[in-house]
């Protein structure tokens, strides 16, 4: 059923009709329309702009599409422009006219980004549960490895030693401040659209502030045009979801070196890695690998609303449409990511041995040597040099830092006494490490014990915010 045309002679072209459809995409946003459309429908009578018996008639009815909708059985037409107008049609066609009521004081324009907004809020919630199974997953492997010395990387170069759970733990961190940006996303997004009309409000006796607190939304948008002109939201949630991507990348491009031979270091469960066609001896990581890929997919998406957005004058325009798709997908691909690479990551194993033998090699003990001249009043221009001359000479005669001679270390610098040799251990490297955020063993216990603290602080806030939106949209 079209939404307009009585200025028309003819209806659309067939292609251009073809080219404005969008309920093959749209239709997801059904449950949000309709519950929307019941909290219109109570200010409109509270307004007396629907006889009450109407209205309970309208009610009944868009609560039992709602059922409809949810289980499945009522589904849209090929001939449906949207999801309003498939939306609108059932209810004429189950109610005849008063089925149109609901138009009265409302827009497709307000209409569609009270939806969005909606669609919006309750599955960035379901994803934060997702993200926080994940960050439970990560920390327990942190705590399980958390006196497990591993060598530390900057450049891919062996740097210095650090604890393997200290290196597996700020995963949980950069997912800690994604689960941040959506709790500060969630605050400027719970504002309702519905009410704006088309951009100019309405001359109808309308309550957007009562239709705002009847959805569940903090407050009603200040400024009509602003209301059904912003996507904002959409923008932002996409560069959630990109970050949210680039982190998993950031870990599946980890896990899948440590997997390799060469590492050698994680040993995947078979039922989180896949096998060649041809190679028989293959353990593939491809769930880190799929989700390195997908990262490429969000950023696209967040790039093809920014471009889309960037020229849109005064109000709504058409290219607004263009907002659901990347979106739906963004959120769809991450839905679909992150279970598996939790399930990877859980039951993944690490090589002890291999990691702490590692943890020495490729000089990543010079630094400490620098420190011990700073401790005794070096200045640490000249304390790096010698260092460095320490490791210049070990290259140049295939040794390592401890098999140098103590005449060797004097010779380079006469503060490198025999007791140097003290802090040229793994061990000694780690337990110094105390500082703030450090890799020392009582540091990383520490950081595992704030980060649990976190995170459940953040399992509440996320469940608290999606009770009381289930509740409001009558889950």
């Amino acid at each position: 059923m079209a939404l307009w045309g009585g200025r028309f002679f003819s209806g659309p072209a067939g292609d251009v009709f073809a080219l404005s459809q969008s309920i093959e995409f749209d239709w997801r946003l059904a449950p949000y329309d309709i519950r929307s459309s019941l909290a219109h429908l109570a200010v409109l009578e509270r307004a007396d702009l629907i006889e009450v018996s109407d209205a309970e008639k309208i009610r009944s009815a868009l609560k039992q599409m709602q059922k409809e909708v949810r289980n499945g059985s009522l589904t849209p037409s090929a001939a449906d422009e949207d999801v309003h107008s498939a939306l609108e049609r059932v209810m004429t066609e189950r109610l005849g006219p008063i089925g149109g009521s609901l138009r009265a004081g409302r827009s497709r324009n307000d209409q569609v980004a009270t939806d969005l907004r909606l669609f919006a809020l309750d599955h960035m919630l379901e994803l934060s549960k997702i993200i926080i199974a994940l960050q439970w997953a990560i920390l327990s492997k942190a705590a399980e490895y958390s006196d497990a010395p591993a060598p530390g990387f900057t450049h891919l170069q062996h740097a210095q030693p650090v604890i393997f759970g200290h290196e597996l733990a700020k995963h949980v961190h950069s997912l800690d401040r994604d689960l941040d940006r959506i709790k500060d996303w969630y605050l400027r997004t719970s504002r309702s659209p519905l009410g704006a009309g088309a951009l100019a409000g309405s001359s109808l006796q309308l309550d957007p502030e009562a239709s705002a607190r009847d959805l569940g939304f903090d407050a009603a948008i200040a400024n009509s045009i602003d209301a059904v002109s912003d996507r904002d939201f959409v923008a932002e949630a996409l560069f959630i979801l990109s970050m949210i991507g680039i982190h998993l990348s950031r870990m599946g491009e980890e896990w899948c070196l440590w997997s390799s031979t060469e590492f050698g270091w994680a040993k995947l469960d078979d039922a989180y890695a896949t096998g060649s066609s041809i190679m028989p001896q293959k353990k593939n990581p491809d769930i880190a690998e799929l989700a390195r890929g997908k990262a490429g997919r969000l950023i696209g998406n967040l790039t093809s609303v920014l471009a889309m957005l960037k020229g849109l004058p005064f109000a709504y325009n058409r290219d607004l449409q263009e907002d659901k798709e990347p979106l739906f997908n963004s959120i769809d691909t991450l839905t679909l990511v992150l279970p598996a690479f939790t399930g990877m990551v859980a039951t993944t194993t690490f090589d002890r041995a291999k990691m702490s033998v590692a943890a020495s090699t490729g000089f990543s003990l010079a630094t400490e040597i620098a420190d011990f001249l700073v401790q005794s009043g070096v200045p640490f221009a000249q304390a790096h040099e010698a260092a460095g001359k320490c490791v210049h000479l070990c290259e140049s005669t295939n040794r390592e830092l401890h098999e140098l001679s103590d005449t060797e270390f004097s010779s380079i610098h006469p503060g490198l006494t025999p007791e140097v040799r003290g802090v040229l251990t793994v061990s000694g490297a780690l337990t110094s490490r105390t500082t703030f955020g450090g890799t020392a063993p009582t540091a990383v216990a520490n950081q595992i014990s704030e980060l649990e603290s976190k995170i459940s602080a953040s399992e509440k806030w996320f469940a608290d915010k999606a009770n009381h939106f289930s509740g409001m949209m009558g889950q």
